[in-house]
């Protein structure tokens, strides 16, 4: 084919046009093949169908006169058929089907196969009905000649033998199981009754089966065909489970010793298989005289036999241990140790190296047996740390655990990985042995790897961080200086790379790290990444994990100071962000703070906000907004929040009157009837909402617990004086495993009539010195907000009930102190620097200190909000 002509060379000669037809003509032939595959006028014509005709009348015209495409849809919705017009579908779809079967090609039989099955589990009629008009061509079609058409039959009438009555099974399956089950019959329907006797001794007496069904075991158990004795060998376990002890001891075993024995390497592979899974069955001398002696010989032999043969082994290996464990004398203990020490090497060391005469393709089949040898032992770590007690981990299994972390293969570092969790639980006290190898694996640079690690990453951490013990106690991971650093480079690596699943489910599992490294480094390390990945990663669920965990992040953080740097950088850089995709994470991250934290705390920092984005000039984010407004109002108390109400219906109703984008006033209007429906939970709890206002009095409980635990500290450090500890670790504990109070004492809550006390109570708060709060109202507040100034005069009243006691104590403490201040931006990291005072919102925050005495001005009210006050009266 001639290349095509620059525009600069291009002539239009006769020698050039012969090339362009020559080209067009191989363009041509190319194209031929194209247009012979499409249907002709009279094929169409044929695969046309009257559309007036019904279901049925359609069904029964395509199973006798139409393509086997289109009996094999006809077939496909017989199910719906059955349903709709079961006694019709019987009638006079069945009988088509079952000519149109004998004749059918492998789709057509596999689609009977399943559409078969699907009537039965949809039970669209009762069993009575299916065995008599299903149940002959099941059983006619089981010795079909391709192997998948058969198998798939075979699969269909077990699961219908599960709902058959013993008469149907007696007479239609197990009497012409005698004569199937000869070996004048094919191999396949000696197979297929192998399986068939298998399922059927579960629904017979122990008389039936010794006198009908087992003759016909013993007789395939002995059959000339290896594929037939190994079938057969396999159903052991099963029938073994229907006759009892006494019968298998008596049958089952006899045959089990023969056929390991047996010539066919597959049929001793299968015999080894069901010793092991009947081990319970057996007593501990047929253990210690039959099945012991037959396990030693398969592992002496089993380097020199097959290696399918030691993959089963490996694979087994922890169940054959943990069978045999009351038998084992130490020496033959040690024996079995050794054995899976080499496994757990295999392939890996000098002495197990290729014999020069074997081919390159022989070497890579063998090096995938060991592969799989090598993973069904890290498979079995856990049963073997039993076999040998985790008290000698150390001594006689950290080396194979070692090799098994470090493994140049993935799948065996991928399932070590998956077993590391159990290792971890086993161990207990001892769970510092591993911990380079926690290292490790989080390092891996297979991210298979990383992503079966992190599933139980949380229980891990907690495991390492206590040691191991079910006690509480403070932090050990700092005696690990790799952890942080191996944690942030497997969040990095599975950033960078496409699968964002892995990095989704990173982040979630990352929530645990507040209970086990400290505050600081939590902050220091890993918030900025958070932020990081909320504003510029492309992948919304990735976005939403990071901004709930930085949520959790922020919930524990120990220092007012930083919770209120990230909060202010929240409001700034989210919801005040240019780019409207930061405002849509806004919301987001307001919806798990509503989830996470106290409504005062969502209130007082994020109420305004929120709301001010209902003048957002992306109507995507007001219609997010919209769908958030029900929880936001959930969020308030009547009375105490009724001029932030008053805010949320100014901006609702000016939605409603100038939303232009009619999408978004559809959601308006269905939102403002959702709004009109719910009812606002009081100061004092109510009995509708009595386990909701319980978790949020929880939530404050903690939240004031964490001003209590920073004033302690500064306490400790500043005054030099000691400090109770067990005061201290008690509000420590009260954090991390918060506890709610008691639903039969009554907790006490503040509310109007609470005024009285609420002076008494704050100048016994200050006389402690727990807490010395001026309120961040002091400072300067952006103008928008000026509004509230007059709003926020009440003192908060916070009721809690210490679970300690189980007294109901009510205390009136400031929410707002000196540590609420935001420090010098000199002194913060260039990250958090704040650009701008932090708004609040303060629900029943005070003033203690007098405007006019310290010589503050009171900031004036814009002249909109006087505006609104004066259209809202």
């Amino acid at each position: 084919m001639h290349p095509p002509p620059s525009a600069a060379a291009m002539d239009f000669s006769q020698n050039s046009l012969f090339g362009y037809t020559e080209d067009l003509q191989e363009l041509t032939i190319i194209e031929r093949p194209v247009r012979r595959s499409l249907k002709t006028p009279e094929e169409i014509e044929r695969l046309t169908v009257d559309e007036d005709l019904g279901d049925i009348e359609r069904a029964v015209y395509l199973l006798s006169a139409g393509q086997d495409i289109q009996g094999t849809s006809v077939i496909a919705n017989l199910p719906f058929l059955m349903r709709q017009n079961p006694a019709e579908t019987l009638r006079r779809v069945l009988p088509k089907v079952r000519e149109v079967l004998h004749v059918a090609g492998v789709e057509m039989q596999l689609t009977a196969a399943v559409s078969f099955l699907t009537i039965l589990q949809e039970e669209s009629v009762s069993v009575h009905t299916y065995a008599h008009s299903f149940l002959q061509t099941i059983l006619l079609h089981l010795e079909h000649r391709d192997a998948g058409v058969s198998n798939a039959w075979l699969e269909t009438l077990l699961s219908v033998m599960e709902v058959l009555p013993k008469e149907t099974l007696r007479h239609e399956i197990l009497n012409p199981l005698v004569s199937k089950a000869q070996l004048s019959q094919t191999v396949q329907s000696r197979l297929v009754s192998c399986k068939i006797l298998g399922k059927l001794t579960n629904k017979f007496d122990a008389h039936t089966i010794k006198r009908e069904i087992l003759p016909l075991v013993k007789s395939l158990c002995q059959d000339v065909e290896y594929e037939v004795r190994s079938c057969m060998c396999r159903q052991l376990e099963n029938i073994a489970q229907g006759i009892g002890t006494d019968l298998t001891k008596s049958v089952v075993l006899p045959e089990l010793m023969e056929l390991s024995r047996d010539e066919g390497c597959s049929v001793r592979l299968a015999a080894f298989e069901t010793l092991v899974n009947l081990l319970d069955v057996f007593d501990t001398d047929d253990r210690s005289q039959t099945i012991l002696p037959l396990v030693k010989t398969f592992c002496e032999k089993s380097f020199k036999a097959d290696e399918s043969i030691l993959i089963s082994l490996s694979f087994h290996l922890g169940k054959l241990c943990h069978g045999l464990y009351g038998i084992f004398t130490p020496d033959q203990h040690l024996r079995f140790l050794e054995f899976y020490k080499k496994l757990c090497t295999l392939g890996l060391q000098q002495e197990n190296g290729h014999n020069e005469n074997q081919v390159p393709s022989q070497l890579l089949e063998q090096e995938k047996k060991y592969i799989s040898v090598r993973k069904n032992c890290a498979y079995n770590l856990p049963a073997m740390i039993v076999f040998v007690d985790p008290k000698n981990f150390q001594l006689e299994l950290y080396s194979t655990f070692f090799c098994l972390c470090h493994d140049p293969e993935v799948p065996v570092r991928y399932t070590i990985a998956i077993c590391f969790y159990e290792v971890s639980k086993l161990l207990n006290s001892g769970v510092y042995l591993i911990h380079k190898e926690l290292i490790t694996l989080l390092q891996d640079e297979s991210l298979e790897v990383l992503d079966a690690l992190i599933d139980h990453l949380p229980e891990i951490l907690e495991l390492m961080s206590t040691g191991g013990e079910s006690s509480i106690q403070e932090s050990k991971l700092p005696s690990l200086p790799d952890l942080i650093p191996a944690l942030t480079a497997a969040e990095q690596r599975a950033a960078a790379s496409l699968k964002w699943r892995i990095h989704e489910k990173l982040l979630q599992k990352y929530a645990c790290l507040p209970h086990v490294i400290s505050s600081d480094q939590i902050y220091y390390r890993f918030l900025q990444r958070m932020f990081t990945i909320m504003m510029t990663n492309k992948v919304l669920p990735v976005q939403k994990a990071a901004s709930r965990t930085l949520c959790i992040f922020l919930r524990y953080n120990r220092k007012q100071e930083q919770r209120l740097e990230v909060i202010q950088k929240l409001i700034e850089q989210l919801g005040q962000g240019k780019s409207y995709w930061n405002r849509l994470r806004f919301l987001d991250t307001c919806e798990f703070i509503i989830e996470l934290f106290s409504k005062s705390f969502f209130c007082k920092y994020f109420f305004l906000p929120v709301i001010e984005l209902t003048h957002d000039p992306v109507a995507n984010v007001r219609m997010k907004l919209c769908y958030l407004l029900p929880k936001v109002k959930s969020t308030l108390k009547i009375p105490e929040d009724k001029h932030l109400l008053q805010q949320l219906e100014m901006c609702v109703r000016r939605l409603l009157c100038q939303e232009k984008d009619r999408d978004v006033l559809a959601i308006v209007k269905r939102t403002v009837l959702e709004l009109d429906r719910m009812e606002m939970s009081m100061d004092a709890f109510q009995n509708k909402f009595y386990e909701k206002d319980l978790l949020d009095q929880e939530k404050e409980r903690e939240e004031l617990l964490l001003l209590e635990m920073e004033q302690l500290e500064k306490e400790k450090q500043q005054d030099g004086r000691p400090v109770n500890e067990k005061t201290f670790e008690k509000k420590r504990r009260d954090i991390k495993t918060p506890t709610a109070p008691p639903k039969s004492v009554p907790a006490a809550v503040a509310g109007p009539s609470a005024s009285t006390t609420s002076t008494a109570a704050g100048k016994e708060i200050k006389k402690s010195k727990l807490i010395r709060s001026q309120s961040i109202n002091n400072h300067a507040f952006h103008t928008k907000y000026g509004n509230l100034d007059k709003c926020s005069s009440k003192t908060s009243t916070v009721a809690y009930t210490p679970s300690a006691s189980g007294l109901a104590k009510t205390s009136t403490i400031s929410l707002t102190d000196d540590s609420f201040r935001t420090r010098n931006a000199s002194s913060l990291p260039p990250s958090f620097s704040p650009s701008s005072p932090l708004p609040s919102t303060s629900r029943g925050t005070a003033n203690p200190v007098d405007p006019k005495s310290s010589g503050a001005k009171e900031p004036p009210p814009r002249k909109a909000a006087l505006k609104s006050r004066k259209s809202n009266p």
